[in-house]
């Protein structure tokens, strides 16, 4: 798309999107935690079921060689969406299961007694307790990277870990609770000069900016589909092509293999090594449909839009007394961590909820970052290109009403 869109057009896409919550207009601010779903990746799931609904690779009949050919290119389109080879996308459950895959099909064979596992403070629990399992098991241990105040990496610190006991660092591109974007390409550039390997968690960048692999640097890249616009129970791993064809397989069963004897197995070339069982089929063709869409509305026209939203309530969420922002790093998406004076996160989400809005609450699965900042928890709204400045006012007004309830 060449121009931006209209925003208005886009928004009724998204049926769930009419909805009331308690008498009062919807006003969803939690797609970092999952996106909505417009209606032509609905329409996709829905027609696979009704018209082609079959497994995969195994059939020559008409129904299976369809449904083979809408998830393969599925799998074409995320390659394109990510400026990769489709070879090297794992097509996967989502983040979760992609770093879990990392962690047992290439680190736990190769780290050793002594290797250091280098992390940041603002990781997901999903790119922190895969890697202590797999310290437990090898002897390695885990080393943190921290921040700055602002929520911002400490990047002089972070590359001053970099020590040669460090075998691998685990990222995230943009933070799930802060909404801070991290320059992934220049510490991958860094981490390559040392001989490091690094798997970056895209689940929070992929759905809200465009993304370029190959610039990025880096070994290992893992998302989630239903944070951007696709079903649940999916997701990707792309991964350098010598390292998946060094690295043995995560599960066993159907689809993974070449050759199965009682004396041995030949297993099936990447990335259906690991890619065993019968997929989430319809899912993925979801998400094909997904990043169809996201495509065609452009992927800067959308950082754009969120940029416009985050700025809007940052400066309308500024204007309340009592009221803290968590995360002030200078390069943000638009995700909100916010306290409000004398009320516990719970509880102002459940006040929030009764006006219609709604945001996340709770530690965000990021137990560390917590504990950085010294509270138990906090509320997070997030926005998407589907939200409108009608919207955070909305919200604004919600605080507002909600503060003098506190008073």
């Amino acid at each position: 798309m060449s121009g931006a869109p209209d925003w208005t057009v886009v928004r009724g896409d998204f049926p769930l999107l009419t909805r009331t919550v308690h008498g009062k207009p919807l006003v969803y601010l939690d797609s970092a935690n999952t996106g909505q779903k417009p209606e032509c990746v609905i329409a996709s799931v829905d027609d696979f079921f009704r018209r082609y609904n079959a497994n995969v690779s195994r059939a020559v009949h008409t129904l299976g060689s369809e449904a083979t050919e809408a998830y393969e290119a599925a799998r074409g389109k995320l390659a394109r969406f990510l400026n990769v080879r489709d070879d090297e996308l794992v097509l996967c459950s989502g983040t979760t299961f992609a770093i879990n895959l990392v962690a047992y099909s290439w680190a736990l064979p190769r780290l050793q007694p002594g290797d250091v596992i280098l992390l940041t403070r603002m990781e997901h629990h999903a790119n922190i307790v895969p890697w202590q399992l797999i310290a437990q098991r090898t002897g390695a241990v885990i080393r943190v990277a921290d921040l700055l105040p602002d929520g911002s990496l400490d990047l002089d610190a972070l590359f001053a870990a970099m020590t040669l006991e460090v075998k691998l660092l685990g990222v995230t591109h943009v933070s799930n609770v802060l909404g801070t974007i991290n320059p992934v390409a220049t510490i991958c550039r860094e981490a390559r000069k040392r001989g490091i390997i690094t798997v970056v968690d895209g689940s929070q960048a992929v759905p809200h900016m465009a993304v370029d692999i190959p610039a990025i640097g880096c070994d290992f890249y893992a998302l989630t589909g239903h944070k951007m616009c696709g079903p649940t129970g999916t997701g990707v791993l792309w991964a350098k092509r010598e390292h998946l064809e060094a690295m043995p397989p995560f599960l066993g069963g159907g689809e993974m293999i070449k050759e199965v004897r009682f004396d041995g197995t030949v297993f099936n070339d990447p990335p259906h090594r690991f890619e065993a069982g019968t997929p989430n089929i319809a899912g993925h063709i979801g998400l094909g449909a997904a990043v169809d869409y996201l495509s065609d509305l452009g992927m800067d026209n959308i950082a754009a839009r969120e940029a416009e939203l985050l700025a809007h309530a940052t400066e309308a969420m500024s204007q309340i007394d009592g009221l803290r922002i968590i995360g002030t790093a200078p390069d943000k998406a638009a995700v909100i961590s916010f306290l409000v004076e004398g009320a516990h996160a719970h509880d102002l989400a459940t006040l929030l909820d009764l006006e219609g809005v709604a945001v996340r609450s709770g530690h965000h699965c990021a137990h560390p970052l917590m504990q950085f900042f010294g509270v138990p928890a906090t509320c997070r709204a997030s926005f998407a290109f589907y939200n409108t400045h009608d919207e955070v006012e909305a919200f604004a007004a919600a605080l507002v009403k909600v503060r003098r309830l506190l008073a």
